[in-house]
């Protein structure tokens, strides 16, 4: 008899990869959305939608019946323009709730989607799962206290679960790093300080892999993986690969960074009390001054987690993507 997964955040672009290998897997998997989204390409997957919202405890009651295994992916990301108190909303008081339904429906394991960020700019990289939480913003600590929270639940109150805290995450159907790569393809990408600090990506098939053995491996049971590539590189690094990949050159113009980070905060502070999208924001500075590097070391030796796209050929594929959807012209 096939296994039950409940994935939320199906609907998204980690979500999404994650139901598809799951039904590779010869899961049945429920998948929980909201009414107004898009759920054509789950059910051509033969994936159950379950119409919820995590933020509503009554309504989720039933729901994880007969579940083996949630898989929490959805959450409030980083965006400027969303109040603190929606961060809190989904990423902290929708886990508990999620986790409360997990426990009452007896489900046997949880699988908690974190992210590395909950240990922000890493001071002696790479960084293993037990190096401090230092989050940075209001997402960051959102995301920590949900953790926290998660733990809490696997180790004091019988709940069975993992961690996962996946690195920056990339592949055919992500936007978050379209614009690096339109402004690489199109030549006018400039850096912004010296390009030297370390930047860590994951391919979201070796990432979606890597959540499903959490959901699966006895060993992983309590604990926290980082879940990424087997490489980190400098930002310089990671930009002349993308320009070797459109055959395109970098300008050695580099921008100082600090006139940047006071015009961001200039911005931010007209910008936020209007709700108006800043042209330019201070996290967006942070991609280029904060070191990113992680072990994914705990996740190889205890789970068998062993990422199989190299990160060339994954920005190759993300790229060619980007180009047959029109979305770097």
């Amino acid at each position: 008899m096939a296994r039950t997964a409940f994935v939320t955040g199906g609907t998204g672009f980690t979500g999404g990869y994650l139901c598809r290998n799951l039904v590779k897997r010869g899961y049945h998997v429920k998948a929980l959305a909201r009414p107004t989204s898009n759920i054509s390409q789950l059910e051509s997957l033969g994936v159950e939608i379950v119409y919820d919202d995590i933020s509503n405890r009554e309504s989720l009651h039933g729901k994880m019946d007969g579940v083996d295994v949630v898989f929490h992916i959805a959450a409030a990301y980083r965006q400027e323009g969303i109040p603190k108190s929606e961060f809190w909303r989904v990423n902290v008081d929708g886990t508990r709730n999620l986790l409360d339904e997990a426990l009452e429906s007896k489900v046997d394991r949880f699988v908690h989607c974190s992210t590395v960020g909950v240990q922000g700019e890493i001071s002696n990289p790479p960084a293993t799962e037990e190096a401090p939480y230092n989050p940075g913003d209001w997402y960051q600590e959102s995301k920590m206290e949900g953790e926290l929270l998660a733990l809490d639940y696997f180790h004091n109150k019988g709940l069975k679960g993992v961690v996962v805290r996946p690195v920056g995450i990339f592949g055919p159907g992500d936007n978050r790093f379209l614009k690096i790569f339109r402004f690489v393809k199109n030549g006018k990408f400039r850096m912004i300080g010296s390009g030297k600090v370390l930047y860590h990506l994951t391919y979201v098939e070796d990432l979606v892999e890597g959540i499903a053995l959490a959901g699966e491996r006895n060993e992983a049971i309590g604990n926290i993986y980082t879940i990424g590539g087997e490489e980190y590189i400098t930002l310089n690094e990671f930009v002349k690969s993308l320009a070797e990949i459109f055959g395109t050159k970098i300008s050695s113009l580099k921008i100082p960074v600090w006139p940047v980070w006071l015009a961001g905060f200039l911005c931010e502070l007209v910008c936020r009390p209007l709700r108006i999208e800043p042209p330019i924001f201070r996290r967006r500075v942070d991609f280029f001054i904060k070191d990113r590097a992680f072990d994914i070391s705990k996740a190889k030796k205890d789970i068998g987690y062993r990422p199989s796209v190299p990160l060339r050929k994954g920005l190759q594929i993300t790229a060619d993507w980007y180009i047959e959807q029109g979305l770097l012209n």
